[in-house]
């Protein structure tokens, strides 16, 4: 097994600015890596990666959330297992497809995404990140739990510090304690919300949180908050850099644009090329149950496994030339992208697969479609070059675009 001297490090600036051909040299040749600062294991291939989350045999937990996500959202369905894990997530998941989906929410989404879009859509100029995308999954969140939407900006301060605790690979203390304070200002925000919802709900999401029964088990006050809390962070930043990231790739190859405005179906290909290509969220942390075997060695009970889905999307033992952005690939598959049996990785896979994948396809799809009728000729602003950042978590922070605009 590899030690950090011989690969660049993930905490280091180089790393920062341009991953991808650390990842590059990582699974060529440090598959299996002890990472001292982070006292972790870190995997970079296919193989691996998708061996750790789908977890067959019983190999790997989320215990670590217990340390990495606790501290921010409280205990989240996501640290449970076996009944506990399949009773939480029978009560929560019909809310994220099938007919709640498509009758309850689409509206709410379709809504949201033309009431952004409106504010800009006569000036010839937006930033789609600033303008729109940073918003409108907050937004349509806020709304299916039926939260007061003018409370945007507090909500897109706390999901923030709490993607900033979960990236804080290097510990710096300031961003510790703010994600910690956030826990505290949720709950006083949300518990009260809660109790009065239980005594007079509506046809929100919240509502059917407070009143769904599996197995007759109930989610707790402190279960809802803490769900609430993961979708808020979880549905924010991933959908917005997912729907930034997007049209970032799109904008940098002129003629796959070209085919998706002439063929939205092509909407849904774009979206798993950029989930692949990508990839909101860059890692992913498991605990070992056991000794396990990987490519390049074993990792030892009890662990920290640092999976690291932009290495293992790019796995050219997995996709041919992967370092291009292509919708048209033949070896990603788009009508199981959003699913449990995706053959990419940025949802995870197995039983702690994304629950709101579907819930995010319906946003990207709604959202793509409304921009480009708005924005029929949308081209970058002169001169500027979309630059992603982050590690945890990685997207890009501006995209300025132009647009003849068009009545409607």
């Amino acid at each position: 097994m590899s030690t950090a001297q011989q690969v660049p490090d993930i905490l280091s600036p180089e790393f920062a600015a341009d991953p991808y051909p650390a990842y590059r040299v990582m699974r060529e040749t440090a598959p299996l890596l002890w990472h001292e600062a982070t006292k972790s294991y870190i995997v970079s291939r296919y193989e691996d990666v998708e061996r750790v989350f789908k977890d067959k045999a019983g190999e790997f937990t989320t215990d670590n959330y217990a340390w990495q996500l606790e501290p921010v959202h409280g205990r989240t369905i996501l640290q449970m297992s076996g009944r506990e894990h399949a009773v939480r997530r029978a009560l929560v998941a019909p809310a994220f497809r099938g007919s709640d989906l498509e009758h309850k929410f689409l509206p709410v989404i379709e809504r949201n995404s033309r009431e952004l879009i409106e504010a800009f859509r006569h000036k010839g100029s937006a930033d789609l990140v600033d303008d729109y995308a940073t918003r409108f999954p907050v937004n349509v969140i806020a709304d299916m739990l039926g939260l007061d939407k003018a409370d945007h900006p507090r909500f897109h301060r706390w999901y923030t510090a709490v993607i900033a605790f979960l990236g804080n690979l290097a510990g710096d203390p300031e961003v510790t304690a703010a994600g910690e304070r956030t826990r505290v200002e949720f709950a006083e925000y949300m518990l009260p919300i809660i109790r009065e919802r239980r005594e007079n709900p509506g046809d929100d999401l919240l509502s059917v949180l407070c009143s769904a029964e599996v197995d007759g088990v109930r989610m707790s006050d402190e279960d809802i908050k803490a769900f609430c809390s993961l979708l808020l962070a979880a549905g924010g930043e991933t959908t917005d850099k997912a729907i930034a990231g997007i049209f970032a790739n799109l904008l940098a190859h002129p003629d796959q644009l070209a085919a998706v405005r002439a063929d939205r179906s092509l909407i849904p290909r774009a979206f798993a090329e950029t989930l692949r290509y990508t990839p909101p969220v860059h890692m992913i942390m498991r605990q070992s149950a056991t000794e396990v075997t990987l490519s390049g060695g074993s990792i030892p009970a009890g662990a920290t496994v640092t999976c690291l889905i932009g290495a293992a999307n790019r796995d050219e033992r997995r996709y041919a030339d992967p370092d291009r952005f292509d919708i048209f690939r033949e070896d990603l598959t788009t009508t199981t992208a959003f699913s449990a049996a995706a053959d990419h990785l940025a949802f995870a896979l197995g039983r702690h697969f994304c629950v709101g994948a579907l819930l995010a396809k319906a946003e990207v799809e709604t959202g793509m479609n409304q921009l480009l009728d708005a924005m029929p000729d949308v081209r970058l602003a002169d001169d500027f070059r979309p630059a992603e950042q982050g590690v945890f978590t990685r997207g890009v922070q501006s995209l300025p675009v132009r647009f003849t605009p068009v009545q409607g």
